[in-house]
């Protein structure tokens, strides 16, 4: 089985026998992409809601709107002719309790930022676990489309 890891801000697309991981989300969000037709699968790690928050927005897995339709290209380059759906993970309040009143949840703000890029490149999302107040570690195995969601607070779930 190839293993691939993605980090912070990164993507991966596999076929077949694979499996793309991501540890440690926080408020960030997991986007994993399925064709199972073709049994070719993506994962981007989105770090931000908009481009308007960073400085540097030349990498496309940073921001939701342009982590979609990357990964779509990229799964398109690897044979996925298929429909395509989505499982999103992670998006958590890590420090709510720190928070002011009215302060920005970034990882509520991640979260819809990643509905509204799926939404607008018509991939239904057909499982998540996002929200909380905990980490999550999230394993994309490509051969069946699983996604299995490990974390300290809630053990394993399989998505």
């Amino acid at each position: 089985m190839n293993e691939y890891r993605v980090k912070v801000a990164d993507h991966a697309v596999a076929r077949g026998d694979a499996v793309i991981s991501t540890i440690g989300l926080g408020s960030c969000v997991a986007i994993v992409l399925y064709d199972a037709a073709h049994r070719i699968g993506g994962l981007a790690h989105i770090l931000l809601p908009s481009e308007s928050m960073s400085r540097e927005t030349a990498n496309r897995a940073k921001f939701p709107a342009s982590a979609v339709p990357l990964l779509v290209e990229k799964m398109y380059e690897l044979g996925s002719r298929g429909a395509l759906v989505a499982k999103i993970v992670g998006g958590a309040s890590m420090f709510g309790a720190l928070l002011p009143a009215g302060g920005i949840n970034m990882g509520e703000r991640n979260i819809d930022a990643t509905r509204r890029a799926l939404k607008a490149a018509n991939i239904p999302i057909v499982a998540q676990d996002v929200g909380g107040d905990y980490g999550r570690s999230v394993y994309h195995y490509v051969l069946d489309g699983r996604v299995i969601v490990k974390s300290l607070r809630k053990g394993e779930l399989a998505l």
